[in-house]
């Protein structure tokens, strides 16, 4: 009979204290996530120190309910896997220095995991994973497209130059006065508007896979402005809609042009960004056009959670992968491939 292999997986890169147990790296048998929605609303965003204090208070409850819930106790566990990075460090040394202690404590392996890999893995929890694949990765600091080849194989061949989709988003929300978090109300206005202002796109070079959205950022600033100098109003549902248009165009555009390119057999999205609708609307549209196959997580497993970080700790732990106590937070991680 086959062995059922779990991993505790933790995560406390931003405003999530979250903790999961995952059975063979596609099963959520528990997921537990504490958000700070709440306690940060009122500064219009996150504050790292507050954000610290908060993962200080929540770590230990929420991994103890992460094991209640699946019913296991530390020794039926294979491993534990943390984020490592990328992310606000104090909050990621709450998680890792967490994830160390109970590691050290049930002489268990110890995994670092990269937060955008586990995005990309919170996929493999709803359908498997099929190579070579293209990921469009969106988020609050990330834009990219990774090709991968094989598990823990990421070649990256487009990023932003300047600011991140969901970064995009958070200052367009706070321009029109939306309530954090900006983004889901920037999608909501967008999806309820009938007309929409037309902004520019940046397309960049013909043969660029990059990304570029502060221009578009500016043009809707200025277009506040200028309608404001004339004593005029503007509509915040028609700026919503027309920023809304023009980042899913340069992504569906360029996503779908990738996916030809590379050849892939699959497209996923990974990310907060991907909760977005209407990205997720065009993006399925387009490449059904196409014929191939795409899949996105649902909005629960978009967003920061720790499912993701055990799945992708599962296929690192398989490989072999293993962290040290030296580990440390690290906000700057780069996203490496760890199957060479």
């Amino acid at each position: 009979m086959k062995k059922d292999h779990y991993i505790l997986g933790i995560e406390t890169s931003c405003d999530e204290t979250a903790a999961s147990v995952v059975k063979n790296g596609t099963e959520i048998v528990s997921s537990i996530v504490s958000s700070q929605i709440q306690q940060q609303k009122q500064f219009g965003g996150v504050v790292p120190e507050i954000a610290s204090r908060l993962h200080v208070e929540q770590i230990t409850l929420v991994i103890e309910e992460a094991l209640r819930e699946a019913e296991i106790v530390p020794k039926d566990l294979e491993a534990v896997a943390v984020t490592e990075g990328p992310g606000l460090v104090g909050a990621l040394l709450i998680g890792v220095n967490a994830a160390k202690a109970f590691a050290f404590a049930n002489q268990l392996p110890l995994i670092g995991v990269h937060h955008i890999a586990g995005h990309v893995y919170a996929n493999q929890l709803m359908h498997p994973m099929e190579f070579p694949l293209l990921a469009l990765i969106v988020s609050g600091g990330h834009t990219e497209l990774v090709v991968m080849k094989s598990h823990g194989s990421f070649e990256l061949i487009g990023e932003t130059r300047d600011d991140a989709a969901g970064e995009a988003y958070d200052k367009v929300a706070r321009v029109l006065g939306l309530p954090y978090p900006g983004g889901p109300q920037v999608d909501r206005l967008a999806l309820e508007s009938e007309q929409s202002i037309d902004f520019p796109r940046a397309w960049l070079e013909a043969d660029s896979y990059d990304f570029s959205f502060s221009g578009l950022k500016s043009a809707v600033i200025n277009y506040k402005h200028n309608i404001e100098q004339k004593g005029e109003q503007i509509d915040p549902q028609h700026v919503a809609a027309g920023f809304q248009q023009s980042v899913v165009d340069v992504l569906t555009v360029k996503t779908v042009k990738a996916a030809k390119q590379f050849d892939v057999k699959q497209v996923i999205a990974a990310g907060g960004v991907a909760a977005n609708q209407g990205l997720r609307k065009s993006l399925t549209e387009a490449l059904q056009k196409e014929g191939i196959p795409f899949y996105v997580p649902p909005i629960a497993l978009c967003t920061d959670n720790a499912a993701m970080i055990a799945a992708a700790g599962y296929e690192m732990w398989k490989s072999g992968v293993r962290s040290d106590s030296t580990m440390n937070g690290r906000p700057g991680m780069p996203l490496k491939s760890w199957n060479y």
